[in-house]
């Protein structure tokens, strides 16, 4: 294998949006910074697929975060800044509830999402522009870091691109990976004290033991008939289920987030959309049966996003970073995801507020 050495004032772990918004701070600051992303496309858990049917050709459905909340200035402020628009998520209408019978009711005048705010193309619209703001040659992809060396004076960190071995040689290092994630796939030279990998293999990765299936229509019909797209189900496979049209209505789209065990045969792709779809043709009429597009994103099975633990957690964990991790900083070590912000983790908002904390963390330890 040919090595290879470049170097770098800040060495970013993520293409993710924590990741480049924490590139573009430190780029505005005039601070040389590369970063290293080990997919073949930036975005992380930002992810919008496009339709396959030329009939609705340039329709961007997400297929990991959906929404956004008024009162978070700190997306808000970005979208302004990058010029995305927002539109709110349907909610009008009622809500459809399948209990543990397989009965249905469609008298629920409720809304579980009313009031959040959805992107026009897509959320991984947002990435894609920040990655474009960049200079040429930040943002690497197809990068996987799989080891780092640090010492008093500077690290290394060795990469594994496919072709070829690369050595990274930077002041500091950013993980904007999920915390949990860079302790069980990174080898640390020295190795980090067992208190600090404890507390990093204690911090859940938000969402990732969840799938999530959109359905794309012609037309979202659910609403001529007064419903709202939202459905409950204690049945499944899909147990929350929303309305995600595209804002200008060139289709209609549901998503449902699947309620079965991760890594369960129930869950394997094929018997899941076939499972999903009579779910939906049960709970919106005759006219679900027929999709003119399926997609199935099981988040669990992404090496770069989950681990095994991430399977068993459920609600929403008290985020945030212990103080031994921070300690790191010491070694030039930093963590800069949606984890690790102790005030909004695990939202859109959380990974902008650790990206611009750690920025502003880095700019004074560079100082």
């Amino acid at each position: 294998m040919n090595a290879q050495i470049k170097t770098s004032e800040v060495l970013i772990v993520g293409a993710g949006l924590s990741g480049l918004v924490l590139a573009t701070q430190l780029v505005n600051k005039g601070i040389d910074v590369r970063v290293i992303e080990a997919s073949s496309r930036s975005g992380g858990r930002m992810l919008s697929v496009a339709s396959t049917n030329k009939s609705i050709d340039a329709a961007y459905f997400d297929m990991g975060p959906s929404w956004v909340w008024p009162g978070q200035p700190l997306i808000e402020n970005l979208l302004k800044t990058m010029h995305i628009d927002c539109f709110e998520q349907y909610s009008t209408g009622n809500l459809v509830y399948e209990d543990e019978r397989g009965l249905v009711r469609r008298d629920y005048n409720y809304s579980t999402m009313g009031g959040s705010l959805r992107i026009d193309g897509g959320m991984q619209l947002i990435t894609n522009r920040l990655k474009e703001s960049l200079p040429d040659s930040t943002v690497l992809e197809s990068h996987r870091l799989v080891n780092v060396k640090t010492s008093s004076d500077k690290i290394i960190a060795s990469v594994e691109t496919g072709q070829s071995t690369i050595q990274f040689q930077a002041n500091k290092i950013v993980f904007c990976v999920p915390p949990r994630l860079a302790a069980t796939s990174i080898v640390f030279e020295p190795g980090l004290p067992a208190d600090v990998m404890q507390s990093l293999k204690l911090i859940p990765t938000w969402m990732a033991g969840h799938g999530k299936l959109t359905a794309v229509y012609g037309t979202p019909f659910w609403r001529d008939m007064g419903l709202s797209g939202d459905g409950i189900s204690r049945q499944g496979p899909l147990m929350e289920i929303h309305d995600s049209s595209p804002k200008n209505l060139m289709c209609g789209a549901l998503f449902g987030f699947v309620g079965l065990p991760a890594h369960s045969a129930e869950r394997e792709s094929s018997v899941l959309i076939e499972g999903a779809i009579k779910q939906l043709e049960r709970l919106f009429g005759p006219q679900a049966a027929n999709p003119v597009d399926v997609f199935f994103q099981d988040w669990a099975l992404e090496p770069l996003t989950a681990t095994q633990e991430d399977a068993l957690s459920g609600g929403h964990p008290n985020y945030g970073l212990t103080a031994n991790i921070t300690a790191l900083k010491t070694r030039g070590i930093y963590f800069s995801s949606t984890e690790a912000s102790s005030h909004s983790g695990g939202f859109i908002e959380g990974a902008l507020e650790a990206a611009i904390n750690t920025a502003q963390l880095i700019v004074a330890d560079l100082d």
